[in-house]
């Protein structure tokens, strides 16, 4: 689906309302495109929920979970707009009266896939949809990729809840170790002994995600947990 939409283009930078450090700006586009009632620069903490699109059940269930205590706690989700673990991730925050970002691997006026064009529709109206290609750009699968590097930089850490051994969401983990931020992988990824990539990213300083709470003790900014801990 091809939209006729409005949109505005921003700095990096004026986006996330700081100077980028030099190891941020090897990767970084110049430009954003983006589409969407969000405040900018865009609020923080912000946390991207990424993983497999054709995520388990129990993968599903798993970044539903993690996805509303991270609202509950005001937090930004960050993804994908992806099948799977990503659609959980927006579609948490819109249910929890949350906040939630969309950086999409394609020109904002294009949907990927289809079936979430409606819910692109509704980031764009009432959260903010974001993309570094611009109107009517070919789409390729290292747009994918480079969409991932953007993702991770605009987010404050990065979970994978959920992501096989050729999965997408490695490259935003490696990428996330790269520029010095707290990467979590959900601790029941850890029991797949055919993945080799989950202890490789912990000798790179990856976490094992055993419970939400470690999430917000690792996020730069002070937040309140009191219903966690009851």
């Amino acid at each position: 689906m091809a939209y006729n939409i409005h949109y505005k283009s921003i700095r990096i930078d004026n986006l996330l309302g700081r100077s980028l450090n030099n190891v941020e700006e090897k990767f970084a586009p110049k430009i954003i495109f983006y589409k969407g009632s969000m405040e900018i620069p865009i609020p923080c903490p912000r946390v991207s929920i990424i993983g497999s699109r054709d995520a388990s059940e129990r993968g599903l269930l798993e970044a539903k979970r993690i996805s509303k205590i991270l609202v509950e706690n005001k937090i930004t989700i960050v993804s994908g707009l992806a099948r799977g673990i990503d659609t959980v991730g927006h579609k948490t925050a819109i249910e929890y009266g949350g906040k939630t970002i969309a950086v999409i691997g394609t020109p904002l006026n294009k949907a990927y896939p289809k079936e979430n064009s409606e819910l692109q529709e509704e980031l764009m109206k009432n959260h903010l949809v974001i993309s570094q290609y611009p109107v009517d750009h070919p789409t390729t699968r290292k747009n994918f990729v480079l969409r991932n590097r953007t993702m991770a930089l605009i987010s404050d850490a990065t979970i994978i809840v959920e992501a096989g051994k050729s999965s997408g969401s490695l490259h935003q983990g490696w990428e996330t170790l790269r520029i010095g931020r707290p990467l979590f992988i959900c601790k029941d990824i850890f029991d797949n002994n055919e993945l080799k990539w989950p202890k490789e990213m912990i000798q790179y300083g990856a976490m094992k995600l055993d419970n939400p709470i470690d999430i917000l003790e690792n996020l730069p900014t002070n937040i309140k947990m009191p219903e966690l801990f009851q």
